[in-house]
């Protein structure tokens, strides 16, 4: 078999299933059979034509797992493993890779958004970025990702036991904030303006408090910190105005990370945020170690993906079903696309 299955994102709102050529393996790559892909917010930026790192045509897909078919000597790999992909691919010489930060490489090239991706039967990628998930599912492998990005915010945010935590959007980035926020021991609440997701919040996450964002959401935030407001505030909307809006929420004192990110440039009361001696963050992808804590963290039963895989199709049908799950009404949490 020398042809293979994959979903091209020709232009925005126009997907196309085909058949292309299975990719060969270079001297350092692994060839990998695709399983799972997990279908995030990035994906239907895409699909909407608002992801502002892209350019047409794209095969998206970049929350992966799968088997290894071949792999180049001394990479630890062998046919047969399971693995997941980390996608942001880094140069390892840069500025960000020298320092270890190789979330932000200069030059990364992250699968399914700067370079194609992993909608499809077989994907090579450097061996380096594949890593065995033993002990875990194939399905919650492929969670691994999105998971990481909240591990990251969490970690960049340093938010420790005890600490007034406030999650702003409650997507699967949100979730994945409030959750690990909450088993770093703080004190978790959720604003958003969905109940269906505040209530997944509240009642599979068991964060402290959720709050309906509207008409009178500033008092119920402040009445919750008794008029403090919060040590660590993250921003996972995606939504410029929120973005903005969020620094009132910051405690004096307290640190605002942006993990959302929008085309537009975003501004702040330079009062506001002075008087507050805010600390601003930005914070963008994970790093290998944020992949093995989640790894870690689902291990020892602490992530609740059963609950958080809510809707799922094959590769077959997933052209006609994305745009369903772009509705809101449609309530999905984390989508897996089964190859």
């Amino acid at each position: 078999m020398s042809q293979m299955k994959s979903v091209v994102c020709v232009a925005p709102g126009e997907l196309r299933l085909g058949e292309v050529p299975i990719p060969t393996a270079a001297a350092n790559e692994v060839l990998l059979r695709v399983r799972r892909i997990g279908v995030c917010g990035t994906d239907m930026h895409i699909f909407r034509g608002t992801q502002p790192f892209l350019q047409y045509p794209r095969v998206m897909g970049h929350e992966l797992s799968g088997e290894v078919v071949t792999a180049p000597d001394g990479s630890g790999l062998a046919a047969g493993d399971q693995v997941f992909v980390m996608p942001y691919l880094s140069c390892g010489e840069c500025v960000a890779c020298r320092k270890g930060k190789t979330n932000c490489c200069k030059n990364i090239q992250v699968l399914g958004v700067h370079r194609d991706g992993g909608m499809a039967e077989y994907l090579a990628v450097p061996a380096q970025f594949v890593l065995k998930s033993e002990g875990i599912s194939l399905d919650d492998a492929a969670m691994l990702e999105f998971l990481a990005i909240g591990m990251h915010a969490v970690r960049r945010g340093a938010v420790a036991a005890g600490q007034r935590v406030l999650v702003v959007g409650a997507g699967p980035i949100g979730v994945a904030l409030a959750l690990f926020a909450s088993l770093k021991g703080g004190e978790v609440t959720v604003l958003d303006t969905r109940a269906d997701r505040l209530g997944f919040c509240k009642d599979v996450l068991k964060v402290a408090h959720t709050v309906m964002a509207g008409e009178g959401d500033v008092d119920a935030l402040r009445d919750i910190t008794h008029g403090d407001f919060f040590d660590v505030v993250f921003d996972a909307t995606g939504n410029i105005k929120a973005m903005e809006r969020g620094l009132d929420f910051v405690a004096h004192g307290g640190t605002y990370v942006l993990v959302s990110i929008v085309p537009e440039r975003i501004s702040f009361a330079d009062p506001e945020f002075h008087k507050r001696e805010t600390t601003l963050m930005g914070s963008r992808n994970a790093t290998v170690d944020d992949f093995r804590e989640v790894l870690a963290a689902m291990k020892a039963g602490l992530v609740p993906t059963l609950a958080m895989n809510t809707h799922r199709t094959t590769l077959d049908e997933f052209i006609d079903t994305l745009p369903t799950w772009m509705d809101p009404a449609s309530g999905v949490i984390k989508a897996i696309v089964e190859v």
